[in-house]
């Protein structure tokens, strides 16, 4: 009896290894501690990496005595995003590692260079990326740090992510240990995914969606006297440089980013539903990204004090986010409240040009509804249209976004944000921005937002 419960026992174990053996091989494979990574670099040199337009991005290139150097033709460009594969793994070089050090190439072509004793191509990795708008991006970045996220909206493929300051990675190993030993250094943080921010006014979309959900019925009729400020007993919020709005609707309070409105929009919120908003938009929830990210975060509940929910209202206070996650909402906008999971390796090919393995477009699932999207839509139009971000109207194609002041320290320092997409009616990007400590969104970020949706459009004429 005894003898017969540990066969069965032993052959559960065997199932079960097998079983975790073809489901995690890339985790197996990936993991630092498994040797099989050199054993699969001693025979093949590691793949190439291209943009979605096959721009070389990345590649080994290898001598006449067969030494290798891994080469980065766009040095600073894709730093963050492309990474390294040296002292450790970063973006892509991490996430397609498993594809970079293996090969499909025939077995003919294996057997030819084992003859020769040189190694095998490693297999193509075909990114999202785009070239030229991730030059705009960077460009216009310029010498302010930040970051800069742009996706297709309709299937969450990553085309531009940019994050100041960057990095040559062609140096990294020149540069690795000053890096580490500057316990201030943040150049190697990809500020696009990991870096945490007061969303300042952009999260005035998330307070207007709680709003409308409180009062689905009433909240066209919504009126609002701004004075420059808005008071709750010793408890005090001003509007952008005290800007005096006069009466606002609730269209003007957001196309106009009026503090006060929002403030006293915020104290009539049910701080639980608010809370469920937020978790539902997935603040202090792990995001759908396969990159390396930090989770956003607030404090909204039943308990928080009254000061507390008024910055909130106006996205100061303790709320922090990321620019990837704001992106992810403004898409889920634009896609009808659907968000659709951002990723970055399109497809694999092998040295014959034959695909290997695709990477299709995957639905999150939806975190508003279609009729909640489009109020969203309408009132983001109208910050173009006659609000905060006019500097978007009279283009070619219709834009939609909210811009952001973030105050970051107590001398009234702020930085400027964008966050929208285009054309209106049927969205194909979306464009997020920050731009640290520059000021007010409307004058910094939202021209940056202009010139990359000028390339975007530019591109397809």
């Amino acid at each position: 009896m005894t003898g017969g419960f540990f066969s069965v026992l032993f052959l559960v174990m065997i199932g079960y290894l097998a079983y975790f053996t073809a489901t995690s091989e890339q985790e197996m494979i990936n993991n630092s501690y498994n040797s099989r990574q050199e054993i699969l670099l001693s025979r093949n040199y590691r793949g190439t990496i291209l943009d979605r337009n096959g721009e070389v991005l990345a590649e080994t290139v290898v001598d006449d005595e067969q030494n290798e150097t891994r080469v980065y033709p766009f040095a600073n460009l894709f730093s963050h995003v492309v990474g390294y594969s040296t002292k450790g793994r970063m973006g892509v070089e991490a996430l397609a590692n498993y594809y970079l050090i293996n090969t499909n190439t025939s077995l003919s072509n294996k057997a030819a260079n084992d003859m020769a004793g040189v190694k095998n191509p490693g297999d193509t990795v075909y990114t999202t990326l785009d070239v030229q708008l991730q030059q705009v991006a960077d460009s216009q970045l310029d010498i302010y740090k930040g970051a800069i996220v742009v996706t297709e909206v309709s299937t969450g493929k990553l085309l531009a992510m940019v994050s100041h300051p960057n990095f040559d990675p062609n140096k990294i190993e020149d540069i690795w240990d000053s890096l580490i030993e500057d316990e201030n250094s943040t150049v190697l943080l990809n500020r696009a995914s990991q870096g945490l921010y007061p969303p300042g006014s952009t999260f005035k979309i998330v307070t207007a969606l709680e709003y409308i959900r409180e009062n689905p019925d009433t909240y066209q009729g919504y009126s609002f006297q701004c004075v420059g400020y808005y008071k709750s007993g010793s408890n005090r919020i001003s509007c952008y440089h005290g800007t005096n709005h006069g009466t606002v609707d609730f269209e003007r309070s957001f196309a106009k980013s009026c503090n006060s409105s929002f403030a006293n929009i915020g104290m009539g919120l049910d701080r639980g539903k608010f809370a469920d908003t937020l978790k539902g938009l997935l603040f202090d929830e792990p995001l759908p990204l396969t990159l390396t990210y930090n989770r956003s975060s607030t404090a909204v509940s039943e308990e928080m004090p009254d000061a507390d929910m008024m910055q909130t209202s106006i996205g100061q206070g303790k709320t922090q986010i990321t620019p990837i996650h704001l992106n992810m909402i403004t898409s889920a906008i634009a896609n009808g409240g659907i968000l659709m999971k951002p990723y970055v390796i399109d497809h694999v090919e092998n040295d014959a040009g034959n695909v290997v393995k695709s990477f299709q477009p995957d639905s999150y699932g939806r975190l508003l509804s279609a009729e909640e999207s489009t109020i969203l839509k309408e009132l983001m139009t109208a910050v173009v249209e006659s609000g905060t971000a006019t500097n978007l109207s009279g283009r070619e194609y219709s834009a939609a976004g909210k811009t952001g002041s973030a105050e970051y320290n107590d001398n009234g320092d702020s930085h400027a944000w964008f966050t929208g997409f285009a054309p209106v009616d049927n969205p194909e990007i979306c464009v997020t921005i920050i731009v640290e400590g520059a000021g007010s969104g409307g004058d910094y970020a939202v021209p940056i937002a202009r010139r990359i949706f000028d390339a975007y459009f530019n591109q397809k004429k």
